[in-house]
């Protein structure tokens, strides 16, 4: 047995429609799994759909920051063997501009949808025995940057959320691990290239080793860590920056 493959998987991919969870479930999907597609724009998760090898994937529209939509998706899924928390925003905003308005508008979907939709799914039962969840973060969180105390914040607070989640489920070996990744090549990156320029940007990879990356190369890594190859990790962070921590 190849334990690398993903053959009778079920996996469900949030964020699914764009960038790291569309690269995400094309990965898996060619490694055999069974993908449940979910987002909150239906056109995207579509034209995502239609490029997975034949199966019977699905898709979900739905808002993870609406407590209606996590609870249709808790009952239209099957019970799965793996769960890739994609979805999220990034957004800047200097300490002195704080308010409720904006930790509510970050927090939603960077920290309580991911949380409250692991909750719903293992509290229905949804999740299978030996089932692998992955969580994105990033290297924000240990790497702080102007304007990002809440975005750090949240990505800071999934990873304490994830190692808390591999000690209480390790019994029905379900593991939890957290990628933190730096730039990568997404419409989030396109994004901020127009925010700050692309002369600030081609400047800021030059620090990056390897250069930026591309979701391919989370979306490698996430497979691993969905499959039986990497069994025996768990409450665990992965780095991934191109080597931009590494003569930190």
């Amino acid at each position: 047995m190849n334990p690398f493959s993903l053959e009778n998987k079920t996996i469900l991919v949030t964020g699914a429609s764009s960038g790291i969870g569309a690269k995400t479930a094309e990965v898996v999907a060619n490694l055999g799994a069974t993908v449940i597609l979910t987002a909150r724009n239906e056109e995207r998760l579509l034209d995502v759909l239609k490029k997975l090898p034949k199966g019977e994937h699905q898709i979900i529209q739905a808002d993870l920051t609406d407590d209606e939509a996590i609870n249709e998706i808790v009952k239209q899924v099957p019970n799965i063997d793996g769960i890739v928390h994609s979805s999220g925003i990034v957004k800047h905003y200097p300490v002195k501009f704080i308010s409720k308005k904006q930790i509510k508008e970050i927090y939603e979907i960077n920290y309580e949808a991911p949380v409250v939709l692991t909750s719903s799914l293992l509290k229905s039962k949804k999740v299978n025995k030996g089932a692998s969840i992955v969580f994105m973060s990033s290297i924000a969180c240990n790497f702080p940057n102007k304007g990002g105390a809440l975005y750090s914040g949240t990505k800071a607070a999934i990873n304490s959320f994830s190692k808390t989640l591999a000690l209480e489920h390790a019994p029905q070996k379900i593991r939890s691990n957290v990628i933190l990744a730096a730039m990568v090549k997404t419409p989030l990156f396109d994004e901020a290239e127009k925010t700050v320029s692309k002369e600030l940007m081609n400047k800021h990879g030059k620090q990056y080793p390897l250069g930026f990356g591309e979701p391919e190369d989370v979306a490698n890594t996430i497979a691993f860590l969905l499959s039986l190859a990497s069994k025996w990790i768990t409450g665990t962070e992965i780095v991934m920056d191109g080597g931009l921590s590494a003569g930190m």
